[in-house]
């Protein structure tokens, strides 16, 4: 996992004071392109590593060469849990890097980088959607999760209503590139998406946490209601199975193989009603038979009937 990495980067350059990017590649058993973009990203991120050119360079950590976490100031702390922090949540061995750090880290830092491990998680699984950039308002998100200040912001729901909010920010999930805010309001707990917030501010007040909060058992309520909302109408189609990676790009985790049926595969799908499903089945034409059920027959073949009425005459 790239956590175990960037630990190991740092601590490699304490113990010997500098590095090349080969040789951490050599040390770590990934590719020379590899370790340079680690570098990069923990320098990007505030830890205190800078590239030496020319003969006799390589990556230093200022500050000497240690064996231990001491030469990190507090702010350089958090900004390496930040990095390493999220793949904890699907990783047992970054898990153990994490607790690592920790005992490495000076007790009075302790807590704000325990703090900024858990600003952040990540879950892996899609919701039918492709990755996107990160927004730029993550880092400023982060910061306000981890010292734990309220945050005003100007969101824009699905429907495209503005709304003005002032929240206590719990955490951040990366959802295969899809960002997610969990937080606070007057009205309880809420789950905004970070690319409809078209504007954040910091506000210099306390936010409120929950006592015995964790962002993990958080997100998976969030996800459990989404699913619910997500999946309430099922179908059964038929498709040739070298297009199955096709349907499951479409649809995320809401398609289930279901055996074969005359060498054709056999296919679940789900999605809040049937003209969702039929939206996404419709440009597919004779190549899927959906099986079941009538409600999304339907809805297919008023769209064909709709495109037939108003091409049938153009050339």
């Amino acid at each position: 996992m790239r956590a175990d990495r960037l630990v190991a980067a740092v601590l490699l350059m304490q113990a010997r004071g500098r590095v090349t990017a080969a040789e951490l590649a050599d040390e770590l058993e990934v590719s020379v392109s590899t370790a340079r973009r680690d570098l990069e990203a923990l320098s990007t991120a505030g830890i205190p590593v800078y590239p030496q050119r020319g003969r006799g360079g390589g990556w230093s950590l200022i500050g000497g060469a240690r064996t231990d976490l001491s030469g990190l100031s507090a702010t350089e702390a958090q900004a390496l849990f930040l990095l390493v922090g999220p793949a904890a949540a699907v990783s047992d061995e970054a898990k153990a890097a994490l607790r690592k750090l920790v005992r490495a880290l000076p007790q009075t830092f302790r807590a704000d980088a325990e703090a900024a491990a858990s600003a952040t998680m990540i879950d892996p699984t899609r919701w039918g959607e492709r990755g996107r950039e990160r927004p730029q308002l993550v880092d400023l998100l982060q910061s306000a999760v981890v010292q734990r200040r309220k945050v005003h912001l100007t969101y824009t729901n699905s429907t495209g209503e503005r709304s003005e909010r002032r929240i206590d920010p719990w955490g951040l999930v990366d959802k295969d590139d899809i960002w997610y805010l969990i937080a606070g309001t007057e009205h309880g707990r809420r789950t905004f998406r970070v690319d409809r917030i078209v504007e954040a501010q910091q506000i210099d007040q306390p936010a409120e946490r929950p006592d015995g909060f964790t962002l993990a058992a958080a997100w998976h309520e969030t996800v459990d209601e989404v699913e619910q909302r997500r999946s309430r109408t099922w179908a059964t189609v038929l498709i040739e199975p070298r297009f199955v990676p096709v349907l499951r790009d479409h649809f995320g985790r809401h398609c289930h193989s279901d055996g074969e049926i005359d060498g054709r595969a056999r296919i679940r799908l789900a999605a809040p009603t049937p003209l969702d499903i039929a939206r996404k089945l419709a440009g597919w034409g004779g190549m899927i038979d959906v099986v079941e059920p009538a409600s999304v027959q339907a809805e297919l073949g008023r769209i064909g009937a709709e495109l037939a009425s108003r091409y049938r005459h153009r050339t």
